[in-house]
């Protein structure tokens, strides 16, 4: 009898090999935030044979999302972006397994994240105080973790790269956790992505976005998860 998931990775499994592919459905994956940036980084690792993602998001698909978010539809508006996710998901893998947490995180319950075993974070929260809070603690107690920082009012995909967030210029969130990194006396290497593009003002109070620079983002962060787990990143 067939297994289910025979030839769905067929394509992934010609690059990495079967037994790292295989070696991916035994990962856990938590992914903070699943708007323009993370929503595309859930897209791509379920897409890779994860086993496990944790997806944390308290917000409902809005019709401004539309423009760059990909689980954003008319269909979805005012649905849960969690749930929507899950239900995506299986349609991709039957076989992944997909954790929902609908709550608002905070400086005060952030911790609550970890009570699952975790391989990798995926950080695309906005909060900078979660940002800072979370990569702490993953720094701390040694659990792998990418963070991005700004794809807002930018419009040049082809400058975002990832970088040791102490080698990065121009980003303002970057800045900000560099300092902080340096306050808190953490010396470990965080790597985040980044864009070297200098960002525009907002305009009526509204940050600018599109449809290429946040999905790419995402992208990037899979990739570089992916190559990181099955060994295959040179950083």
């Amino acid at each position: 009898m067939k297994s289910i998931n025979e030839n769905r990775f067929l394509r992934l499994e010609a690059y990495f090999g079967k037994e790292k592919v295989n070696d991916l459905s035994k990962k856990t994956i938590l992914v903070l935030g699943l708007g323009g940036v993370g929503g595309y980084v859930v897209e791509s690792l379920a897409r890779s044979n994860i086993g496990t993602l944790i997806l944390v998001d308290y917000d409902t698909v809005d019709i401004t999302n539309i423009n760059r978010q990909i689980i954003a539809l008319s269909s979805t508006i005012g649905k849960y972006k969690t749930e929507c996710f899950k239900e995506r998901i299986k349609d991709i893998n039957p076989l992944c397994e997909v954790i929902c947490i609908n709550k608002l995180i905070t400086e005060e319950n952030y911790k609550e994240l970890f009570n699952y075993h975790i391989d990798y974070v995926a950080d695309c929260c906005d909060s900078i105080k979660v940002k800072e809070n979370v990569i702490k603690y993953c720094l701390k107690n040694n659990i792998k973790i990418i963070s991005s920082m700004g794809t807002g009012n930018r419009q040049n995909p082809e400058d975002l790269e990832i970088i040791d967030v102490m080698k990065t210029s121009g980003d303002p969130i970057a800045r900000r956790i560099r300092k902080y990194l340096k306050d808190q006396k953490i010396n470990k290497k965080l790597y985040v992505m980044c864009s070297r593009e200098v960002p525009k003002n907002k305009i009526h109070g509204v940050i600018p976005s599109n449809s290429f620079v946040p999905p790419s983002a995402g992208l990037l962060i899979s990739s570089y998860i992916i190559k990181t787990l099955t060994k295959d990143n040179k950083q």
